[in-house]
């Protein structure tokens, strides 16, 4: 190994914490939440999900002092001119539950009169080696579907009970952790970012089996 033998994930979040330690399960690398260190959650004023998720990880990496990885996910619905885009997670405000949160979309939807909203998951996810790194690793992964008006399934997190995948026919709460840890917008962006980690100088004697 080349030195990288820990990383701090950017994330207080259960569900994402969740889902990215399984996405790193079969990498000869630590992962530890930044929980364990005591970080709060830093203070989201970026304009993009690619600047937030930046402001995480550097937030991570100054606090503990080790490589962070972070992600900054959202839906964008197309007929709310992307909302809620950056703000999905605080969509009914600051400490806004996934139900408060849900609810209120679903409220905006019901305006427009459309029965089947196009809708995509965003995810941008970076990596940080240190702090002050100038030159940061960026993934990014888009998943496209519609919004349904009804709760279904009890797997994930979010909006994962009202977004409908059309290929799976089903929501993405209803789908097995394991393909959708396949095929999400995380999913996507983490095996981008993977693939860019392992090609760099300080992964490339670690294991990727």
């Amino acid at each position: 190994m080349t030195g990288v033998e820990k990383i701090v994930i950017a994330s207080n979040n259960r569900g994402k914490l969740k889902e990215i330690e399984a996405l790193f399960a079969a990498k000869s690398i630590s992962i530890v939440p930044q929980s364990d260190f005591s970080v709060s959650d830093a203070d989201e004023t970026g304009l993009s999900f690619v600047e937030n998720a930046i402001i995480k990880a550097r937030h991570a990496a100054e606090q503990t002092k080790l490589p962070a990885i972070a992600d900054d996910s959202g839906i964008e619905v197309d007929i709310l001119n992307g909302e809620p885009g950056i703000f999905s997670a605080r969509f009914a405000g600051e400490g806004a539950s996934d139900e408060d949160n849900l609810k209120l979309l679903l409220e905006k939807l019901k305006q427009s009169g459309e029965t089947k909203p196009i809708a995509r998951f965003q995810c941008a996810m970076v990596y940080l080696r240190h702090a002050n790194d100038p030159t940061p690793l960026i993934a990014q992964g888009s998943w496209q579907g519609h919004i349904v008006f009804e709760a279904r399934g009890s797997n994930g997190f979010g909006y994962d009970p009202i977004f409908y995948v059309p290929e799976q026919r089903c929501t993405s709460a209803e789908l097995k952790p394991e393909l959708k840890n396949k095929i999400s917008h995380r999913a996507q962006a983490m095996q981008l970012l993977l693939k860019k980690l392992f090609n760099t100088s300080e992964f490339s004697d670690i294991s990727t089996s």
